[in-house]
């Protein structure tokens, strides 16, 4: 079922007696003005940008965001939201796309992700953290061989970090549905419970005890169906009793695509922007699903449909930056936020 919530009109958009509405430019705004509209996506208007990247992941840690990986050599970039800037930090040991990365004990970890070219990306062997205190990154537990995957959902969760789905050989074949638990205290892994279906290039996120796997598709460039294959179905893991279940088909994700990022924020799943075989141009759509009543809504679009990057919250607001504009590689450096309302808050 696909519901609204309460309407937002955004500052792009203005409204005559007549009833019309009349379509206006999006801005970029000055980056100190943007914490007042809750209303829509901003686009920040900044002096020091963050370099075009895409197949990146993002990450909060302390209270700056990190901007790490992507095609190709790519530094770490921070945004510090008391400057209102981006600085550029330590490059990793490797080049480092196609994942989702995670913060555990204020460091940022990278695993089930890719190095290589498309389409046949090699999965990274180690797991790889940055330490944002000393701007340093280690390499760390290796992961094991018949495991290893990229585009892959990564989350936290009670000091163990979860690795779901995938998929082994690039884009070309592979995908698959296993879910491993990485201790990063001890650095020994996990086998647990395969989800009911397969998938690769989305994100997951955790709600109340539960992994949700979200968006995605079965990359199949072998084949010819490197796009084609979204998955519309959302499967839900109970940490507690160590099982699945897909949600039932209300729950399906109201617009099929993959190269999604996913969040949570209160008891909402939001999934923003992505690519499919449906469209050219990358994904717009934002949409929340109340993991209560069972209902997804749409929440108003990002001002630059992109996919390969990773959305986060900082103060309050969704943060989203980088990506590709296009389905495939069209690099983009924008960096846009949407201040979070009480409706999804709670």
């Amino acid at each position: 079922m696909k519901s609204s919530l309460p309407i937002f009109i955004s500052s792009s958009l203005t409204i005559v007696a007549a009833g019309l509405i009349l379509l206006t430019t999006v801005q970029p705004v000055p980056a100190q003005d943007h914490k007042n509209d809750s209303a829509s996506w901003q686009l920040l208007d900044l002096n020091e940008p963050p370099a075009n990247r895409h197949e990146n992941a993002a990450a909060i840690a302390g209270d700056k965001l990190y901007l790490i990986g992507g095609r190709g050599e790519r530094p770490v970039e921070v945004y510090d939201p008391a400057t209102q800037s981006w600085s550029e930090k330590a490059t990793p040991p490797l080049s480092m796309h196609h994942f989702q990365a995670v913060t555990y004990n204020g460091k940022i970890y990278v695993l089930g992700a890719f190095n290589g070219n498309y389409p046949y990306e090699d999965p990274i062997a180690h797991v790889y953290i940055y330490d944002p205190g000393d701007d340093q990154w280690t390499k760390g537990a290796e992961i094991p061989e018949d495991r290893r995957r990229g585009a892959a959902g990564a989350v936290v969760y009670e000091d163990k970090i979860y690795i779901v789905g995938g998929i082994q050989n690039g884009h070309a074949s592979g995908h698959v549905r296993w879910l491993d638990a990485f201790d990063p205290r001890t650095g020994e892994w996990s086998r647990l419970a395969d989800a009911p279906r397969n998938r690769d290039h989305f994100q997951a996120a955790v709600i109340d005890g539960k992994l949700y796997a979200v968006g995605g598709r079965r990359s199949s460039q072998a084949t010819g169906q490197t796009f084609e294959l979204t998955i519309p179905e959302v499967d839900v893991y109970d940490f507690s009793t160590g099982t699945w279940t897909p949600l039932p088909p209300s729950g399906d994700l109201p617009t099929e695509r993959a190269g999604t990022t996913s969040l949570s924020t209160g008891k909402y799943l939001i999934v923003l922007g992505g690519e499919s075989a449906a469209q050219t141009a990358a994904h717009a759509e934002v949409e929340a699903f109340n993991t209560e009543t069972g209902n997804w809504h749409s929440l108003p679009s990002l001002n630059q449909g992109r996919h390969g990057t990773q959305a986060v919250i900082l103060d309050d607001q969704i943060h989203i930056a980088a990506g590709s504009k296009v389905r495939g590689a069209e690099e983009i450096h924008s960096h846009e936020v949407f201040s979070i309302p009480d409706s999804l808050a709670n």
